[in-house]
């Protein structure tokens, strides 16, 4: 935007997306700790761990969902089994699928694993059996049988000379199995609910099994009995051992002996100490307080899976909400965290100075902060039920929440480190809080909207506690009965001295923030209203409703101004952008409209979600944009409006340029040249121009043939396609023609049908060159006639040689001349044979046709014709020396006269003739005359 003025916004480009990557199911690490490898529905999603990108993507073609997979050691080779019962080998970097073949299972794989040696592949399956095969030689090598029901563990011992396997199924057993015998030697029994995990020791003499039952069992594999049993008082569902080469003191290991990490269904981290069965160390999470869950229903901070990485001494958690989280040890400090599932996106906000972060509330009490350079999450607990609305204070460091809680929080972003801690509280509300607005000018107080149909105004704290204090407690200042139904939007002017709210009574209400005095009442909804905005700029409110419109209203007199319609659902959110002169709007339908309000357009739609669009939210430079939606999706777009314009403006002096070259190369005769440049340009006209200039040289076919064969194969292809739109018209279809017979004459078939679309063209072509056809054969059957016309015509008389001039035509005719109207042919006229062997003379024409033909075959009124020697072909036919001329009659009858004068000197032998035709004939002759040049040049 130059200076002062105005730039409309016209487009809008998706800059970044942040989507969901897992949706539960299996995770694994790769060996070399950079990439994390996880299930999403049909596809194996593969994660930058460094800047939390999805790199790769591995999708099945048949949609089928993904039942299990396995990487290999080596992280060469990935293996996928699908509900289709099929396992497949990837070469994971390139995303092509090496080879697939059938599982012998007849129900889908649950699980699988590779040994250390990257060769031998083991799969679990429902059916109760075991398949090992061979990766490199592509074969089945085992199949184990005696497991009931669902094997949903695999593992091999870590020392491969050992040859066993460990497997779980639904009998809480674990059963080894030895490789040379293919039989089950023992079976560890211990737990009462599923195993969940095995960890071995690292001299492979020691393993630790977690289960469900809340035990972790530690094995003696020589003597194949339990040592110890360590009550863990939670669901277990990961187990690793510590390596003993580190210092692990700020976890409570002080002895030499093993010791695991266990994760489970409290969702923190436990150190124990397997000789004693003590707990050594327990992680605290931070502002973590007790949520409400329903009987039966999972924790969402449960941990399901735990994960070592060893290089980087890390530990990786999963959570039950679809997070990721990346632990540094010793000290278990959170390093980095991701988000593999949103559920619905409820709203978002712009964070930061320079809006470097978005604040999302989602479908759960968890807030999650990105930083959307590198997609890493931080996720803020406070809330005890779902998280319904998000407003933010000017410059982006503070904002604050609400919830079903019927609370609301406000916290505050450390700018340095960028870490977020709740600094204040409020409750007081009877129901779900739906919507809370921040002031604008000064960070003085909130407003909040709530179900039990009150507005509430809270005093923020002064001075506000720093970033790690206790929050401090609010209350509220003012309380107003508002509506008679749920209030759903609250918003505050930019002068902080008015009020809106909406709710699901279809109105909205304007109210002094003084005293909460109501003002005045906007009605003219038909259903409720689902968000409110004041203009930035004029003394307008913007309102949005499930009756699919939005309306400006007047806050002087409360008068609807004008009215957007343009969405097939509700309109759940508005911003105004480009200096309050513009709308953006976000609906049920999944689309994003930008519409112009002097104009009441809609500019431009963007269909960028699934599912509704709840969440809509402008930067505070107003050139960004984000929107979150129920399809677990978060769109970030960019205004592009002013480098569509400046490549638009680039583009036309580049035409500009290049229209100068053209004319130069076609002043120069570089017609190859030229023609590419109008092939570049796009332009068939100008193209047709350069074939024209070429045509009309001497050696014009030549010099066609010769540059089209030059041209590159997408440009014959661009050629080509312009023919046919040239065919269409009976003034370039010659050229459209000569184009066609070069290209088709010297390519074959095979390199004609490579060329895009060129079958479409090709039947574009045939019904117009038929009719050209018809029109050439029409022409052929005039100059026929006039064959037959002229052949039995004949003039008799005494006179050796006839001129015929215009300027001494008579056309009355005389007495000395006799019509023979016997059929006589012309060509055995001794006379005219003796004149044509004396003399024979160029053919002049008096005048030439410029005007073309069109299919019904119109025709000149009239022509002359100088003919100075018979010629056989009866087109322009030679009488002894005479002119033929023609003119219609002034009679009633049209009629068409030849006339004759003597080219004797002598007067006395001068004489005329008049033969009148029906002017049909005079019609065929104009025909030929026109038709013969045609025929001629085709």
């Amino acid at each position: 935007m130059a200076g002062n003025t105005l730039l409309f916004k016209s487009n809008y480009a998706v800059s970044s997306k942040i989507e969901p990557f897992y949706k539960g199911g299996k995770v694994q690490i790769s060996h070399d700790e950079q990439y994390i490898f996880c299930t999403c529905g049909p596809k194996v999603n593969i994660l930058q761990i460094d800047t939390g990108k999805i790199i790769h993507s591995i999708e099945q073609d048949d949609q089928e969902d993904i039942t299990s997979f396995s990487l290999s050691p080596d992280d060469e080779v990935l293996v996928t089994a699908s509900r289709a019962l099929l396992l497949k080998q990837w070469d994971w970097k390139q995303e092509k699928c090496a080879r697939s073949w059938r599982a012998i299972h007849n129900v889908p794989v649950a699980s699988m694993t590779f040994d250390c040696t990257s060769t031998l592949l083991a799969t679990g399956g429902c059916d109760g059996t075991i398949k090992l095969w061979d990766v490199v030689k592509q074969y089945c090598t085992h199949n184990l049988k005696g497991s009931s029901g669902v094997v949903h563990l695999v593992e091999f011992h870590p020392d491969i000379s050992r040859l066993q396997l460990f497997s779980s199924s639904v009998d809480c057993g674990i059963r080894i199995w030895d490789l040379r015998t293919s039989k089950c030697i023992c079976v560890l029994e211990s737990h009462y609910s599923a195993v969940t995990a095995l960890a071995f020791s690292p001299d492979g003499q020691t393993l630790i099994s977690s289960g469900r039952d809340k035990i972790c069992s530690v094995w003696d594999l020589k003597k194949k009995a339990v040592k110890r049993t360590v009550p863990v008082y939670e669901a277990v569902e990961g187990v690793v051992l510590l390596p003993g080469t580190s210092d692990y003191s700020q976890m409570g290991v002080k002895g030499e002996g093993l010791h695991f990490v266990t994760a489970g269904s409290k969702g923190v981290l436990r150190v124990w100490d397997s000789s004693s069965a003590r707990c050594v160390f327990t992680q605290v999470l931070p502002d973590a307080p007790a949520l409400k869950i329903e009987e039966g229903d999972l924790d969402p901070r449960s941990l399901m899976h735990l994960l070592p990485m060893p290089r980087s001494n890390r530990l990786a958690t999963v959570t039950a909400e679809h997070n990721i989280l990346i632990y540094q040890m010793p000290a278990l400090t959170v390093q980095q965290q991701f988000v593999g599932y949103n559920d619905d996106v409820l709203d978002v906000k712009f964070l930061g100075k320079d809006d470097t972060h978005i604040v999302v509330a989602t479908n759960s009490s968890q807030l999650k902060v990105f930083e959307l350079a590198t997609n890493s999450c931080q996720i803020l607990y406070g809330h005890t039920d779902t998280i319904l609305s998000i407003d933010v204070f000017r410059k982006g460091s503070m904002f604050a929440s609400c919830a079903k809680d019927n609370s609301l929080r406000l916290w505050k972003m450390d700018l340095k480190s960028g870490h977020v801690r709740c600094v204040a509280q409020g409750s007081g509300h009877s129901n779900a809080v739906g919507s809370v607005a921040c002031s604008r000018l000064k960070k003085a107080f909130l407003v909040s909207g709530s179900q039990d149909c009150t507005i509430k105004v809270w005093d923020l704290p002064d001075p506000l506690p720093d970033v790690g204090c206790e929050p401090v407690l609010m209350t509220a200042r003012l309380t107003e009965k508002a509506h008679d139904k749920d209030v759903n939007s609250v918003t505050i002017s930019p002068n902080d001295k008015l009020l809106a709210s909406g709710s699901q009574d279809r109105t909205a209400k304007l109210w002094s923030l003084a005293d909460m005095s109501l003002l005045g009442v906007f009605r003219g909804h038909s259903r409720g209203v689902w968000c409110v905005q004041f203009s930035p700029v004029d003394q307008v409110l913007a309102t949005a409703s499930a009756d699919g419109s939005i309306k400006i209203w007047s806050i002087q007199d409360f008068s609807c101004l004008k009215t957007f319609e343009g969405h097939d659902a509700s309109v759940l959110k508005i911003i105004f952008v480009s200096r309050g002169t513009q709308l953006v709007s976000s609906g049920s339908d999944g689309l994003v409209k930008l519409w112009t309000i002097k104009t009441n357009e809609c500019v431009k739609t963007f269909d960028a979600h699934q599912d509704k669009v709840w969440a809509l939210h402008g930067g505070s430079k107003d050139d960004l944009m984000v929107t979150g939606s129920a399809d677990s999706t978060i769109t970030l777009w960019k205004d592009v409006t002013e480098v569509e314009l400046a490549e638009e403006q680039a583009k036309q002096e580049d035409q500009v340029l290049k229209q100068q070259e053209l004319s130069n190369l076609l002043h120069e005769k570089k017609y190859l040249k030229a023609l590419g440049i109008a092939i570049s340009l796009d332009q068939p006209h100008t193209a047709l121009r350069v074939i024209r200039e070429i045509r009309q040289q001497e050696d014009g076919i030549q010099e066609l043939e010769k540059t089209l064969l030059k041209l590159r194969q997408d440009q014959k292809a661009s050629v080509l396609r312009y023919s046919v739109v040239w065919n269409t018209n009976s003034r370039s279809c010659l050229d459209a023609q000569a184009v066609l017979q070069v290209l088709l004459t010297h390519l074959s078939p095979e390199e004609i049908l490579q060329y895009q679309g060129t079958r479409t063209h090709l039947e574009g072509l045939i019904p117009y060159t038929e009719r050209h056809m018809q029109r050439i054969s029409r022409l052929l059957q005039a100059s026929m006639f006039l064959d037959y016309m002229w052949q039995k015509m004949r003039i008799t008389g005494g006179i050796d040689s006839v001129n015929l001039d215009d300027d001494e035509m008579d056309t009355s005719p005389q007495s000395i001349f006799i019509i023979d109207k016997q059929p006589v042919e012309m060509t055995d006229n001794p006379v005219s044979r003796h004149q044509q062997e004396d003399e024979e003379e160029d053919l002049e024409d008096s005048e030439k046709t410029e005007e073309l033909l069109d299919e019904d075959e119109s025709v000149s009124t009239s022509k002359s014709a100088r003919v100075n020697g018979m010629k056989p072909n009866g087109v322009n036919r030679v009488v002894d020396g005479g002119q033929v001329s023609s003119e219609e009659s002034e009679d009633e009858d049209d009629v068409m006269e030849i006339t004759a004068k003597s080219a004797d000197s002598d007067p006395s032998k001068t004489a005329n003739i008049s033969i009148r035709l029906p002017v049909f004939c005079k019609v065929r002759i104009e025909v030929l005359a026109f038709g013969k040049q045609e025929l001629e040049e085709l």
